[in-house]
């Protein structure tokens, strides 16, 4: 079955013939092949595109590694313009192509070529793309499924809930059968792929230390953290001397091969960021899962993360909010102390408040849940994101309340 990913699909479309490279990033395995070689081909092959200029090249396929040479691929890739109509150049693995910048940079000269490739991220990360196509590179980041994408191969939303909580969003996950599959893929590929790809690539000799710290940010998804708080973890509970600086080092490597996210802290009132502490969230819940044994699901911290995921697919920029009020202590003086809003969701001029609270079972965790969003002076919306199912409700001080399910599978729930 054919998973539709129609956003990616018109980010493509929306950039065809724009004189650009584009380049489709993502975590391994989140369908960046499949996106290119399937979904967008079919679309060209639907829209009267010739198959003949359509010119597919996968460089991890054995038969076709003669074309990682630079002058055999552009020899090849010449061969077949025979006409000045539009040529669709779709390449794979880019980072197995011997100085590839070069070759990206003639096939850029060629008037009626458009071109799209796709990278691992051992050594091709969005970075790169920045470095080496300033003003000429297009970047396309693809996240694993959605809920909503997820639920193409699904038929009970809650069954789904209980699987996508667990299991993620890799789409090969989504079409196993059992348990046992999904456990063992997951376990392996976090392993052999993930590790390896950033062992490899930086040529870290501290494995232990990097699994280490993946275990420690794991556990602590959803929670303000920084390197020095982490520093004194790996003392006091791994009896461990990694230093700081290494410690930086590495979280910047996971945020490279996209397995995390940091998101910074932003004063509502201030306008202003502020620095450390961050939050860090994982880019698939299923790997974050993997890694810690499948052990600690707690559901409360996985639907923050599902819900930071789902934002950032909408293409929407992320931070937490900070929210300085002023109040009387207990002994009479005004002092000053913060709450905080979990996201901060900018998109142009479009902005959105957003809490998750699994549950409010009581007045209490309502007026809780509600006492930051109360404390913007601010016109944009403030949504309160619940576990339950629910009619989608708006208070009188137009705080919106809605249910996960439909927060995650409306397509403008946001807007509701």
């Amino acid at each position: 079955m054919e998973i539709k990913r129609n956003k990616y699909l018109n980010d493509l479309i929306i950039r065809m013939n724009n004189g650009m490279i584009k380049v489709v990033t993502g975590i391994r395995r989140s369908g960046k092949s499949y996106l290119i070689f399937k979904i967008f081909k079919k679309y060209l092959l639907q829209n009267n595109v010739p198959e003949s200029h359509i010119i597919s090249i996968i460089l991890d396929k054995r038969e076709e590694r003669v074309y990682r040479n630079p002058d055999v691929i552009l020899e090849y890739i010449k061969s077949k313009i025979i006409d000045s109509d539009k040529y669709y150049i779709l390449i794979d693995e880019i980072q197995l192509l011997e100085n590839f910048e070069e070759v990206l940079n003639s096939l850029l000269n060629i008037e009626n070529l458009d071109v799209y490739i796709t990278g691992s991220n051992s050594r091709f990360l969005s970075k790169d793309v920045i470095t080496e196509f300033r003003g000429r590179g297009d970047e396309i980041h693809i996240y694993p499924l959605t809920f909503k994408e997820y639920m193409q191969v699904k038929e009970d939303i809650y069954h789904g809930w209980a699987d996508y909580v667990i299991y993620g969003g890799l789409p090969l996950t989504a079409t196993m059968k059992t348990e046992e599959q999904k456990i063992k893929y997951l376990s392996n590929i976090f392993e052999e792929t993930y590790i390896k790809d950033i062992k490899d690539r930086y040529k870290i000799e501290k494995i232990q230390e990097l699994n280490d710290l993946i275990n420690v940010l794991a556990s602590s998804i959803g929670s303000l953290t920084n390197s020095t708080k982490i520093e004194s973890t790996f003392k006091s509970s791994l009896q461990s001397d990694i230093s700081l600086n290494t410690i930086r080092q590495y979280i910047d490597y996971l945020k490279d091969a996209f397995l995390i996210s940091e998101v910074n802290r932003y004063d509502v009132k201030g306008r202003k960021y502020i620095g450390t502490p961050v939050k860090y969230f994982f880019e698939d819940i299923g790997l974050r899962n993997a890694r810690l044994g499948f052990r600690q699901i707690e559901e409360t911290h996985l639907m923050e993360n599902i819900i930071y995921n789902e934002l950032r697919a909408r293409g929407f920029q992320v931070d937490v909010g900070v929210v300085p009020i002023r109040k009387i202590s207990n002994d009479g003086k005004r002092v000053r102390t913060q709450l905080e809003v979990d996201f901060i969701a900018t998109l142009g001029s479009r902005k959105y408040y957003i809490q998750s609270a699994f549950a409010i079972p009581d007045e209490s965790k309502e007026k809780q849940e509600k006492a930051s969003l109360l404390n913007i002076d601010d016109s944009f919306k403030k949504i309160i994101v619940i576990k339950d199912v629910i009619n989608i409700k708006r208070d009188n001080d137009g705080i919106i309340t809605i249910s996960i399910y439909d927060f995650l599978l409306k397509e403008n729930s946001l807007d509701c």
